[in-house]
């Protein structure tokens, strides 16, 4: 089918294209009202659809922001995204979306492509702490906004989450239940949440004199980090899960805190396997509260970590120093909430 374009509308009302270019753009220049009138019937008849990307050639300006995630089909990032796409869509601007899949030179390679396409703006979750990249877009012209993984680069703007308020509410909250051989089960911890996640563990523990033994701390393998996809949080859970359930009854924990809910819930499925009972043999909990938590058998007891807002701050704040309109701000911290479900006990109803 031939594309529709300005020199079609302008032969059907027999004006020139500059004419029918000015009306279509919304310019104030100056066009009688029936003239208006009959080139916007005209392109409506005729299906005439803007060329975008001559638009942003023209104004040297491009309605499309970037979005690179680690991967969009771990349900926290999908989350993050739909709360980036609401204001994006109410700003009428477009989003790029990109998937790292944990690989640092496929990130790299994201902000060179959306550098070259003009992208004003990018809102990323970076998995590495190599700024230079960062830097350089910012030089450029360019705006990135970090969410979630914390940067030390003055340059971008972030959106945090304070992950070690979280891990300290979340243990805080099995100790009170009277467990005190609570496990922490990770993806490597080499990304700012996770250690967050793990500083705030230990941090409970030694307030409540807990032992922290180093054997209820199991971290994936980092080379298995490499072929990431939607189920590697699950996987991660059911194996370091079952590595936990090999200790001896003495030295197994009687709590398990995972890294993410994905996590918890791959530790919950072998724990059924294995025949042990959540939460009546051990407790479980998750972190993130995404979606899925609630659907678990039982509920997933976790910490909420604020998505779709973390994702509406990020665009906000973007649009906001796009604007000029961004003030002093630099940095957003957001705060975790323990969320209450049933995959959790006091130790004394065993």
């Amino acid at each position: 089918m031939k594309t529709v374009t300005i020199l079609d509308v302008a032969k059907l009302v027999e004006a020139s294209p500059a004419t029918v270019s000015r009306v279509l753009s919304g310019s104030d220049y100056p066009v009688s009202e029936a003239m208006r009138e009959k080139i916007k019937k005209a392109a409506k008849q005729l299906n005439y659809t803007p060329n975008l990307v001559g638009r942003q050639l023209k104004t040297n300006t491009s309605m499309t922001i970037g979005i690179i995630v680690p991967s969009i089909s771990n349900p926290f990032y999908s989350e993050v995204v739909l709360g980036m796409e609401e204001i994006a869509r109410q700003k009428g601007y477009h989003v790029l979306l990109c998937n790292s899949h944990q690989d640092i030179e496929l990130e790299k390679n994201y902000f060179k492509t959306l550098l070259e396409n003009q992208v004003r703006g990018v809102i990323i979750s970076s998995i590495s702490q190599e700024t230079g990249v960062l830097t350089e877009y910012s030089e450029k012209g360019g705006c990135v906004i970090s969410i979630d993984q914390a940067q030390e680069n003055p340059t971008v703007f972030q959106v945090n989450y304070d992950y070690r308020r979280g891990g300290y509410m979340a243990v805080q909250h099995l100790l009170e239940l009277g467990h005190r051989r609570i496990a922490y089960v990770t993806a490597p911890l080499d990304r700012p949440s996770r250690l967050g996640i793990y500083k705030g563990y230990q941090d409970a523990m030694r307030e409540y004199e807990a032992n922290v033994s180093e054997e209820l701390v199991r971290v994936a393998d980092k080379q298995e980090g490499r072929y990431y996809d939607g189920k590697y949080e699950f996987n991660n859970g059911k194996k370091l899960a079952k590595q936990l359930l090999e200790l001896s009854p003495d030295k197994r924990p009687t709590a398990i805190l995972a890294c993410n809910d994905s996590t918890a819930m791959g530790v919950m499925y072998e724990l059924r396997e294995q025949g042990v009972r959540v939460p009546d043999d051990m407790s479980v909990m998750g972190f993130d509260n995404v979606d899925l938590s609630i659907m678990t058998a039982p509920p997933l007891t976790t910490i909420e970590h604020p998505k779709a807002e973390m994702g509406k701050f990020a665009c906000n704040m973007l649009f906001q120093v796009l604007e000029g309109d961004a003030g002093n701000i630099q940095e957003i911290m957001l705060q975790p909430k323990l969320v209450l479900r049933q995959s959790t006990q006091s130790i004394s109803l065993r």
